[in-house]
């Protein structure tokens, strides 16, 4: 029903940027709270950032807090993720999701990605030192 299509993958020096997006297709996107996840070689999908459906709340893992920006542009079905001073334990594929839940419970659980409906391939990000 929805499809996700992740892009600004790439490879970057430590302390370099990149911004990554996603676009969603297939509903209404203002009614998608959207994520994103990563994961890095040998380890298990980890969450990185969310935000609220119109973009009034965001979340960040602890781990980017202060160097990543999540936002969204409801006009342009597209939800980014800005990296900055990135470091090399940043590498991973990067996926974006979308959640299609509402309320408390929902809110809560937005670390989870057992809360989201559905998911896009990756990107690849790498950093070298």
């Amino acid at each position: 029903q929805v499809q996700l299509v992740e892009s600004g993958g790439g490879l970057v020096q430590a302390g370099g940027s990149l911004r990554l997006s996603c676009v969603a297709s297939g509903r209404t996107f203002s009614n998608l709270g959207m994520g994103w996840f990563r994961q890095a070689p040998g380890k298990e999908r980890v969450f990185v950032a969310a935000i609220s459906k119109i973009g009034a709340s965001t979340l960040y893992a602890d781990s980017v807090k202060g160097r990543f920006t999540i936002s969204r542009d409801n006009a342009k079905n597209t939800v980014y993720l800005q990296m900055s001073s990135l470091k090399p334990e940043d590498t991973a594929v990067y996926y974006c999701a979308a959640a299609s839940c509402s309320g408390l419970g929902c809110f809560v659980l937005r670390e989870r990605d057992v809360v989201y409906d559905y998911w896009g391939q990756g990107t690849q990000v790498t950093v070298s030192s």
